[in-house]
């Protein structure tokens, strides 16, 4: 048994050094965050599945319901059949000859990522995936967007469109579910109703707009008030003279440093609310920094659907805002 990890390694290398002979890989399958572990039953109810679960189940932030940031399910190995490897998300885990990590793609199904950690001993294995946890979970979840793009990219809309984007010279990728709300020139507002089950009264929402760059090193810490500023002036509620959209001011955001076109940006997760009403859901923002254009390039989404889970809402507002070009 200690051997069969080192054996479907072997077999997927061999399978995959055919010269120059194309192999016709078949659709991947699952949902997006969804990650499916072969491991040993025993692996898998002692250290090492305490050590993924933890992992992979710490609770995304920004989201009013308590949601992880991975879903993930169990096969051992000897179920691992060929239903199983069309999975598009894959951690094989467990003993081996050697501490190893590493990844492959479109190796049995295709776009298809699978993870490996092996180490000597169920000790080793823990240290070897906690040592490497955030770069599993990016790989994953960069997988994931990279899949949603590429589906969007088949229906997206000729965002050429929309003055506001031509304007600020940016472009997305929008999947022509999203319909316009406002696009003054200096603001896109566009907004997907949800059609699915209880979620049908909500809406998926996008802003694009820019702001000038005043001071770099205080971007963070102005966002909030920028995005108030906003909601004040474009993002009423029923009433118009007493309710728009605020940040939630019960719940503190989070802001992490990322990169969006390769420049250096801002994701901030929180919670909106309108001011004077009930409708409150999370948003993500990211605060882009264009120094050539002297100014900050916005893109939110925010979602409302009540009474129903938002982390797979607010991963494809995300993939949008990962495609964002600045020209």
């Amino acid at each position: 048994m200690k051997k069969l990890y080192s054996l479907i390694a072997i077999a997927f290398l061999l399978t995959s050094c055919g010269g120059n002979d194309k192999v016709l890989l078949r659709n991947s399958i699952g949902k997006v965050n969804k990650v499916m572990v072969v491991t040993k039953s025993s692996d898998w109810n002692g250290d090492i599945g305490k050590a993924i679960r933890n992992s992979f189940g710490e609770l995304m932030v920004g989201l009013p319901q308590p949601e992880s940031l991975l879903s993930v399910s169990q096969v051992a190995p000897n179920g691992f059949g060929t239903m199983m490897k069309v999975s598009r998300n894959i951690l094989v885990i467990g003993v081996g000859d050697k501490e190893e990590y590493f990844v492959r793609k479109n190796v049995y199904a295709q776009p298809q990522t699978i993870v490996y950690v092996y180490a000597k001993d169920d000790e080793g294995v823990v240290k070897m995936f906690n040592k490497h946890q955030k770069e599993i979970i990016k790989e994953f979840k960069d997988s994931d967007i990279k899949m949603t793009l590429s589906l969007f990219n088949k229906k997206k809309i000729d965002d050429s469109q929309y003055k506001t984007l031509k304007n600020l010279g940016v472009s997305l990728t929008i999947p022509n579910k999203f319909n316009t709300v406002d696009d003054t020139g200096d603001f896109l507002w566009l907004r997907n109703h949800l059609s699915s089950g209880i979620a049908k009264t909500g809406s998926n929402n996008i802003l694009v707009y820019s702001v000038p760059l005043l001071d770099e090193t205080k971007v963070a810490d102005s966002i909030v008030a920028v995005r108030n500023k906003i909601g004040k002036k474009y993002i009423p509620g029923s009433d118009p003279e007493t309710m728009h959209m605020i940040t939630e001011e019960a719940y503190t955001p989070f802001t992490f440093n990322t990169t969006i076109d390769g420049k250096t940006a801002y994701e901030t997760r929180g919670k909106w609310e309108v001011l004077n009403d009930f409708m409150a859901g999370p948003f993500l923002n990211y605060t882009v920094v264009d120094k050539k254009n002297n100014r900050l390039v916005i893109f939110e989404g925010f979602t409302y659907a009540p009474s129903v889970n938002k982390r797979a809402f607010l991963f494809e507002l995300e993939a949008i805002a990962k495609s964002l070009k600045i020209y």
